[in-house]
């Protein structure tokens, strides 16, 4: 069955909170695999929650062209799971690491508390020295939405990981033999 790694079509379900000054859009990116030897599949690129922020340009709208990115690993998605309603996270990602244009953006998120506990700032600060560009988008966000992310965020870590991939794997050899 070699079809079967293929999805027979993506499938958009991002969880989208528009506040006032920036919309932040979440969405789960699924590894991908390279088949190695007879049928066996190895993670190829691996998955990452993919936060998109964009800026409000009025009422309601937001500037798509004007998005940033931030893709989390599993150890960050780790991270935010974990918190608690005091708790601060910050990550840094530089997207052009190991290669010779390191340094040359910066990206840093973080998720703070809001000081009466009722929920967190999640806010992007992208800092791009080729271009001079320096982007902030801030995202209040309470504890309910805080919560959907967290819980949304537990079911899709086996899948960016890929291991959802292995039970069909085990069933199948079982089947076989």
């Amino acid at each position: 069955m070699k079809d079967a790694a293929k999805p027979s079509g993506r499938l958009f379900a991002p969880y989208s909170i528009f506040k006032g000054k920036a919309a932040l859009s979440v969405e789960p990116v699924l590894p991908s695999f390279t088949e190695i030897d007879s049928g066996n599949l190895r993670i190829d690129r691996r998955g990452s929650l993919m936060m998109t922020f964009m800026p409000a340009i009025g009422e309601r709208k937001y500037d798509w062209e004007k998005k940033q990115k931030f893709a989390l690993s599993p150890t960050e998605v780790g991270s935010l799971i974990s918190m608690g309603s005091k708790d601060s996270s910050e990550f840094f990602h530089d997207p052009s690491m190991k290669s010779s244009n390191a340094g040359q953006v910066r990206k840093s998120l973080s998720v703070k508390p809001h000081a009466d506990g009722s929920g967190y700032f999640i806010s992007l600060s992208v800092n791009n020295s080729i271009l001079k560009t320096n982007d902030y988008f801030v995202v209040p966000v309470t504890k309910a939405e805080f919560a959907v992310m967290k819980t949304a965020f537990s079911f899709a870590l086996p899948h960016i990981m890929g291991w959802n991939r292995l039970t069909g794997h085990l069933e199948h050899h079982h089947h076989h033999h």
